[in-house]
Order: C-alpha cells, then structure tokens, then sequence
C-alpha cells in the first residue's frame, strides 16, 4: 500500500513539470506575437513625425549667426517707384566766388582747400598793383573752401576768382531722367536718395525739374535739395527711389522673405523655437514688398532677410530623416 501511494506521489509530480514545461515553452511565443502585433515605429517615441511638419529649430543666438532678420507681419503700403541714378552738387545757391578786387601780388595765403571758415574769416592778402598797398580777402559766408587758386607769390587778377566758399549744410542731388519717363516725374514728388554709405536712405522731394536736356546723355535732369549733416560729399554718385504711387495692403512683408518649396511659394515663420514653412498667395508687389493675401496673419514673426539659411537646414533635416 505504502508502494502504491509512492508511486502516485511520483505521478504527480511529474504531470506537474510537464505541465509547467509547456507552460514557460508556449507562453513567451503568445507575448511575441502579442507584441509584433502592435503597430510599428512606437517603440522609439517619434512614430508620425515628419521634418516638414517639425520645422526647424534654431536658437537665438544660431539667428543672429546666421544674419536672419526676423520681422512681424502687418499692414504696410505698397509703392510704385522709378529707379534713378543721380550725383551730388554743392548747392550753387550757397556757394560764393572770392575774386581779388584788384590785379596783384598774392603775399600771404591763409585757408586751403576743404578749410571750413566763418564768415570774415581772412583768406588771402594781396597787394595791388596800382597803389603798392596790401589788401584783404575775407569770407564772403560760413562753409567750406571747396576750390583754391591761390599761391603766394602769384599774380592775382580780377578776372577770376581766387576761392569758392561753399555753404555744404544743404547739397543739391541731380538725378538723370530718360526722355521715356518725362511724363512721369513732377515736382514735389517724394524720393528716396541712398548714398549707399550703409546708413538708412534719405526722404526727400523733387525741388526742381530740368526744360532742358543733356546732348552728351539724353536726360533731363530732377534735383532734390537735400539737408547734409556730412554724409553727402559732391561728386559721389548716388541711387534714388522715386515715388510714382502708394496703395494699402493689409499685410505686406519683404520680397527678400519668399522662398520656393516643393513647387510652392512659403514664408519660414517662426513658431516657439521652431520655424515652419507657411505657404502663401501674394497679390501686388513693390521694389522692396509684397502684399500677402493668404497665408499669414498680422502678428506672425517671419524670416525676412538670410531666409534661404532656414530653408537649408529644412532640407538637411530631411534628407537626414529619409536615411
């Protein structure tokens, strides 16, 4: 009896380590398969996740490497203008010939050229011919000595003068204008003179149109009399803007800021830390603007100038993320 119930126990026992055997043999395969079920891509935490729709992040201080102008989108005007070329003049009406009174002997010579000189200020002595005595050239007005023809010892005649005195506190700025465009320049009209100097542009209006024309060049010239605080030297050549006409726009951001993208035109908006790529539909455009007629809201901060630099790490990125 005691046998029997021995080899019962052992039975038992053996079942039960069968059983557990096909227990541990089935059980992980049904949680591998449980598991190769689940959708792919989750198990690294960015399953759905695109470059495009991630943008591009770039701190503050990458921005300002980088050279990108950030602007805000809003209302602007846009502005038709008429390119121009032009040079700066001293202001013939400020400017004053010294001529000797009479024929002599230049004995002493005070001022050179490009002196600044208050009005009487001494400029030369000269000691005439006909009474033997010295006299003196003094500043006609306050400005700047812009031509000499004055050396010691040199005869003086009063047939021409010794000095010109130019006033250079205002300037006067020739701007050449093609028969093709007569009709479109009046006087009045606003412009805007840039001495290409790297300082802002210069407003200004039309003081003056030309009846006549200019044989060697073909063009009539349009002056502007412009205030000088000494930026504006004459001789130099300088570029202008030329108002025509100015329309409102509810948004209008800088022509610079459009770049192409996939076939489509997009604005790089900057959104937390992140730039996105925002497609646009323009309407009407200036030289320097353009208007946004979907796309953008007032408000958004967009990429303005270097947006090309936003748009190559936009395509690093993907290229990237498709290895």
């Amino acid at each position: 009896m005691i046998r029997f119930l021995r080899w019962c126990a052992i039975f038992i026992v053996c079942a039960a380590a069968i059983a557990a055997t096909v227990f541990y043999v089935r059980g992980p395969r049904g949680s591998e398969a449980a598991r190769t079920a689940e959708p792919k891509g989750h198990d690294d935490g960015k399953a759905g996740e695109s470059h495009d729709e991630a943008g591009v992040a770039l701190s503050d201080a990458q921005i300002s490497a980088a050279g990108i102008e950030l602007a805000t989108a809003g209302p602007g005007e846009l502005r038709e203008s008429l390119r121009l070329n032009g040079v700066i003049q001293p202001n013939q009406e400020t400017m004053v010939q010294v001529t000797p009174r009479f024929p002599g002997i230049v004995r002493d010579v005070r001022k050179r050229l490009g002196d600044r000189v208050a009005k009487d200020d001494l400029l030369a002595t000269v000691e005439s011919n006909q009474s033997l005595t010295n006299y003196e050239l003094r500043a006609p007005i306050a400005g700047t000595v812009i031509e000499r023809h004055a050396a010691l010892g040199e005869f003086a005649s009063e047939q021409r003068p010794l000095f010109i005195v130019a006033d250079l506190s205002t300037v006067w700025v020739d701007l050449a204008v093609y028969r093709r465009d007569f009709g479109r320049v009046q006087v009045g009209q606003a412009v805007v003179v840039d001495p290409e100097d790297g300082a802002p542009p210069i407003q200004t209006r039309v003081d003056y149109l030309s009846p006549f024309g200019s044989r060697d060049t073909q063009s009539a010239v349009a002056r502007a009399i412009v205030a000088n605080e000494g930026r504006l030297r004459p001789g130099l050549f300088v570029t202008a803007r030329l108002l025509l006409s100015a329309r409102p726009a509810d948004i209008a951001i800088k022509a610079a800021a459009l770049q192409t993208l996939d076939g489509k035109t997009v604005v790089f908006v900057r959104y937390g830390g992140r730039f996105e790529a925002r497609e646009v539909e323009l309407g009407a455009r200036d030289g320097d603007r353009v208007e946004v007629v979907s796309g953008l809201l007032p408000g958004d901060v967009y990429a303005a100038r270097n947006s090309f630099v936003v748009k190559a790490e936009l395509a690093k990125g993907a290229a990237s993320h498709e290895h």
